[in-house]
């Protein structure tokens, strides 16, 4: 166990053995090693790293002779989820995908992440709560399309090993009813479906940021959300409301998918031109100029040979020129720095404007089973893998925080101070409040397109102070300033200005003592 204890969980900064990841360690006779790998989740992005390290590490000792590792995962909770709806106290993690508009993409990046995150190993299911408009019977057809009953319970349809639910199971059409209706539908729908145990519960949310969007976040527990969109301004302002509607809710957005944000044309192929009796006029001109050749006949063959030269290069970069890929921005350059900066969300993916992927969506059959090798599906396994490990961090981080740092303002000192999860005031790192206000990369404070600051640093004066501060999901921290000012802060920015003053000297940390304000 010793050994073992230098493999760290990238997730959870913390080693597999205090994690309790080890599980039935046994040494037989012929001193082979075989262990249990019990994960968080069977989809875990590094568990054949994990299981490489342990063979690498156990096989490394002198009296070892084999090692047998089997992988596991955490047995799913079968106490009810206090609050949770009848049919869903065995699920692991509830994802909503959301978007504050239609036609931007939302079902095909829910069903293309749900069979992602199957393809990882989980057991997953989707659940369509769009009732005016379902969108999964079209996008994906169950293999038996007959509604079940399971006792008083309705079993989900199934495409492979992913579980199916949606109001255009049971009734062909939209619903045309009023909200609290489809509300108490929609609870009814999720208390009456059987959905067993599911590791992952894709929810995928009607647009809106109303009250049945709301409701639903609030019955069901969610653990992350992701936010679709696309390229535009006014998309953008979207993401803005939507990301304010889970931390309304406590629900952190951990990853932002991009829709349309570029339509991919192949480079056509470069047709270049050679005048062959101006470039033999040129070569001769030249090597008679300088004296290269002196006899015409020997002076021809050689322009001959340098012209045929000259024709077989152009050829070449022709060919080397053509099938490239051009990304052609038809809705603009997009704005995953400015969410990165702005709102700390570093998981930002951009999907091509492809009409694969809507021809897939239309035949009901996901677009990475059909396309499992093609550079998109790549980019919905990325995402599979980022909200694995997000989710991970909020549920089995220190303290359950994911590890974000806790930041008060020390009223009595002036200062603001950051103190890691878990961690007391020995130790703890500040700030001046005024360095902090300025870093606001806000649009008023810093250009978007060119990165230029429009704030005037000597306009903040020393004095000013944060009136309120308080976590937007699990990565940045809104500030409500003194001078009216509101700013948002990702917890990487402040860790990275942690500890510098005016003056750019190092300031102690152990040296605050007194009461502080924990805002």
């Amino acid at each position: 166990l010793s050994a073992l204890s230098v493999i760290t969980d990238p997730d959870l900064n913390s080693d597999i053995v205090s994690l309790g990841f080890v599980q039935n360690l046994q040494i037989d006779d012929s001193s082979v090693v075989s262990l249990d790998l019990q994960l968080t989740t069977p989809a875990c992005p590094v568990k054949d790293l994990f299981v490489q390290q342990c063979q690498d590490i156990i096989n490394g000792l002198d009296w070892t002779r084999g090692t047998d590792v089997t992988l596991t995962a955490q047995p799913l909770s079968e106490t009810p989820t206090p609050g949770a709806p009848m049919g869903m106290s065995q699920i692991g993690a509830v994802i909503a995908v959301s978007s504050c508009k239609g036609g931007v993409g939302k079902s095909t990046t829910a069903v293309n992440l749900a069979f992602a995150l199957e393809g990882m190993g989980a057991k997953v299911g989707i659940f369509d709560a769009d009732v005016y408009g379902p969108s999964l019977p079209t996008m994906v057809t169950p293999e038996d399309d007959n509604v079940r009953f399971v006792g008083r319970q309705i079993a989900p349809l199934r495409r492979g090993n992913v579980s199916l639910m949606s109001f255009g199971y049971v009734n062909e059409g939209s619903a045309v009813m009023r909200g609290p209706m489809v509300t108490q539908l929609l609870d009814q729908f999720l208390s009456l479906t059987n959905w067993g145990a599911l590791d992952y519960l894709i929810m995928d949310m009607p647009p809106g940021t109303g009250d049945i969007q709301l409701t639903l976040t609030q019955r069901l527990n969610i653990d992350a959300a992701v936010i679709v969109t696309t390229p535009q301004e006014l998309s953008f302002v979207d993401v803005e409301r939507g990301v304010e509607m889970f931390d309304t809710v406590n629900v952190p957005c951990v990853a932002v998918v991009e829709n349309m944000a570029y339509f991919e044309k192949e480079k056509d192929e470069v047709d270049l031109q050679i005048d062959e009796s101006l470039l033999k006029e040129k070569f001769l001109e030249a090597l008679q100029k300088d004296g290269v050749v002196g006899d015409a006949i020997t002076a021809a063959g050689l322009v001959d040979d340098l012209v045929k030269i000259a024709q077989e290069n152009v050829v070449q970069a022709s060919k080397q020129n053509g099938g490239e890929k051009e990304e052609i921005r038809i809705f603009g350059p997009g704005h995953k720095r400015r969410l990165s900066e702005q709102w700390g969300i570093d998981h930002t993916y951009s999907m091509p404007l492809m009409g694969k992927i809507a021809q897939n969506g239309d035949s009901g059959t996901p677009f990475i089973l059909d396309n499992p090798n093609s550079p998109q599906a790549d980019i919905y396994r990325q995402l599979a893998t980022s909200v694995v490990s997000e989710v991970a961090k909020a549920k089995f981080g220190k303290g359950n925080g994911g590890g974000k740092p806790n930041v008060v303002y020390n009223s009595d000192m002036h200062i603001i101070q950051v103190m890691e999860e878990g961690g007391g005031d020995q130790g703890a790192s500040t700030i001046s409040t005024a360095e902090l206000r300025r870093a606001c990369r806000c649009a008023e404070c810093v250009e978007e397109m060119t990165g230029k600051q429009l704030l005037n640093p000597q306009s903040v004066r020393e004095s000013i102070k944060p009136l309120s501060m308080y976590p937007t999901g699990n990565y940045a921290l809104s500030v409500d300033w003194s001078d009216g000012h509101k700013s948002l802060y990702p917890y990487r920015q402040i860790q990275s200005l942690l500890g510098v003053n005016k003056d750019g000297d190092i300031i102690g940390g152990a040296e605050a003592t007194k009461e502080k304000s924990t805002l």
